[in-house]
């Protein structure tokens, strides 16, 4: 027999008891992806067109791949993050649970597959 109230139990927690940590986690990356996503297309930009050694030379510097690969990581973990939950408040039984696996290992997947282009052409 518990002796707590019903609103003992759930203050802080939510209908699932994770909202409010999936909340921060998409601010915080979206605040990070506010100062990124214009840095990147300031490093990014300038190099649309040019010849394919110009670029190599370029993205061999240390801030433009910094930036770049900053923005992969960070971009693909917030992606991640709002697809598992629209999965979440829309799928339901087993398919969701294959949905979320599937779009995390998708995430990292291509997160892994970025950072390494960048540290390929930076090394």
């Amino acid at each position: 027999m518990s002796y707590l109230t019903d609103r003992k139990r759930a203050v802080g927690l939510g209908s699932s008891g994770t909202g409010t940590g999936h909340h921060w986690n998409m601010t915080v990356s979206a605040v990070g992806l506010l100062v990124l996503v214009p840095l990147f297309i300031f490093t990014f930009g300038p190099m649309l067109g040019r010849p394919h050694a110009e670029v190599v030379e370029y993205f061999a510097r240390p801030f433009p791949a910094i930036i770049a690969a900053l923005t992969l990581i960070v971009g693909f973990m917030h992606f991640k993050n709002g697809v598992q939950i629209a999965i979440e408040d829309y799928v339901h039984g087993i398919a969701r649970k294959i949905l979320i696996i599937s779009m995390i290992c998708v995430s990292y997947g291509a997160a892994a597959a970025g950072v390494f282009a960048i540290l390929k052409i930076a090394l």
